[in-house]
């Protein structure tokens, strides 16, 4: 089924994302680069950042082969897992490594539990996972004089992080699956802060891992969460994707445009957002002029919430992630040959889901300061 080119194509994007999480993973654990002369990535500290980029990696392969060896079953012709390097160290910029991995179905889903199948296999295989090393990191913390030997600064009494200008503060949100383990697994005394996460390999990955199970259970179109909605929900898919779009996209942008700016500023970048706003929306089911009505109500929402309490802000790292699915991707989901209803078991399985989208969803991710 797959020739000898494509197990070489795809090892070497696989091959070439590990190197690159192993890269990032020094960076963000040890503080490391390979391109820096005072704190160099030797192989010792480039192995030990395998710690990370392993189980992180791990839990993306085995997503990615979830879907693969379900759409195998189904009879579906799909592409291996394109695995996507992405380290930026070069240019100075913070990565993880990687912005994932993806299958490209090649062949056409005829039913519904064919969709369903593939759609939620992925994200509760990497769950599974991704719950076995939280629950390893959270058990095995090292001790509380661990973060020194990555900020020896840190131990000096004067010291105060807030007034370093050379400390880039990366602030991990939290989410509800990752509140409640830490609060049931880990020593309080040991557990670091979201500021310090980043330098626990286990921790950091599998926080990372919920970040992109979540990610991918967004109940909006051809999503895996968009794939288990229109399982369970056939009817109602379009509107409740449409919804679940709408409110994403308004967290996104909440805050970016505000009465309190400069208005020369405004009178520029008010209409390029109202305009943002409408192509997001090009491939939703509305009309052209629904489409432009959404995209004004939408900035003229977020404005005046925003000049009734003054500060308040969404995410707006969410809006690239945002304009990709709604521009590229869309929220509509294709139509089936057979839409005969799924069974109970998978129904249940669906619902399951959704709770691990609700357990894992971090509306602010990552606030770097």
């Amino acid at each position: 089924m797959y020739s000898a080119k494509d197990y070489l194509k795809h090892g070497i994007l696989f091959l070439l994302t590990l190197i690159a999480t192993t890269l990032a993973g020094g960076e963000w654990l040890y503080g490391r680069s390979v391109l820096s002369d005072e704190r160099p990535l030797t192989w010792e500290y480039f192995f030990l950042s395998m710690q990370f980029s392993i189980p992180f990696i791990g839990i993306l392969l085995v997503h990615e082969l979830g879907h693969l060896f379900t759409s195998l079953y189904h009879k579906v012709r799909s592409s291996l897992p394109f695995f996507i390097p992405a380290w930026l160290g070069f240019i100075g910029a913070p990565s993880i490594g990687t912005f994932g991995a993806v299958i490209q179905m090649k062949s056409l889903v005829s039913s519904r539990k064919k969709f369903f199948d593939i759609g939620v296999a992925g994200p509760l295989a990497g769950f599974v996972l991704a719950l076995a090393v939280l629950t390893y990191g959270f058990t095995n913390l090292p001790e509380a004089s661990y973060i020194y030997e990555i900020h020896p600064e840190y131990a000096d009494p004067g010291y105060e992080q807030e007034a370093d200008e050379n400390v880039m503060d990366v602030q991990l949100g939290y989410n509800l699956l990752f509140w409640l383990m830490e609060k049931s697994l880990a020593d309080p005394e040991r557990m670091p802060n979201m500021a310090e996460v980043i330098h626990y390999p286990y921790l950091f990955a599998g926080y990372l891992a919920l970040f992109f199970t979540a990610l991918n259970l967004l109940p909006i179109g051809q999503l895996d969460g968009g794939h288990v909605v229109f399982g369970i929900l056939p009817k109602q898919h379009e509107k409740l994707s449409l919804i679940a779009y709408t409110l994403f996209l308004f967290f996104a942008g909440l805050g970016v445009v505000n009465p309190f700016e400069d208005l020369n500023y405004l009178m520029f970048a008010l209409p390029l957002y109202v305009g943002f706003l409408y192509i997001c929306f090009r491939k939703s089911p509305l009309s052209n002029v629904n489409k432009w009505i959404m995209a004004l109500g939408i900035a003229a929402v977020q404005y005046s919430l925003s000049g009734i309490y003054p500060g308040i802000e969404g995410y707006s790292g969410w809006l690239l992630f945002a304009f990709l699915v709604g521009r590229v991707l869309g929220i509509r989901h294709p139509e089936v040959l057979d839409g005969r209803p799924l069974d109970q078991k998978r129904k249940i399985l669906g619902w399951i889901a959704i709770v691990i989208f609700i357990l894992c969803f971090i509306p602010k991710p990552f606030v770097i300061e």
